[in-house]
């Protein structure tokens, strides 16, 4: 048998930097939008609550709350697609998101 392995981290708390840092997140390919690549990083890797905090950094810092994917579907489209989405879609929305339909994509 190997070592102990790492104890499991369940409601973790995670400081405005931490969430913050996500905003550094840059596309491993050039060709994808940088601000889709970051809004899809940080709702992969964020509960809830911490992805709300993140939308309003995102927004403060002047990111695109509304860009596309190589697709031409927006954050939003992307996470109204997920059962459990509803959470995260409304943090995007209260903050001003819009679908690909309504921005005319």
């Amino acid at each position: 048998m190997s070592g102990p392995e790492k104890p499991k981290v369940i409601g973790e708390e995670w400081s405005d930097e931490r969430v913050k840092s996500f905003l550094a997140t840059t596309p491993y390919d050039s060709a994808d939008n940088p601000d889709y690549f970051a809004l899809v990083k940080a709702y992969r890797a964020m509960r809830a609550e911490d992805f709300e905090r993140y939308v309003g950094f995102f927004v403060a810092a002047g990111r695109d709350l509304n860009a596309v994917n190589a697709d031409g579907q927006t954050i939003l489209d992307h996470i109204s697609e997920h059962a459990r989405g509803t959470a995260y879609a409304r943090a995007l929305q209260q903050a001003g998101a819009l679908s690909a339909a309504q921005i005319g994509r």
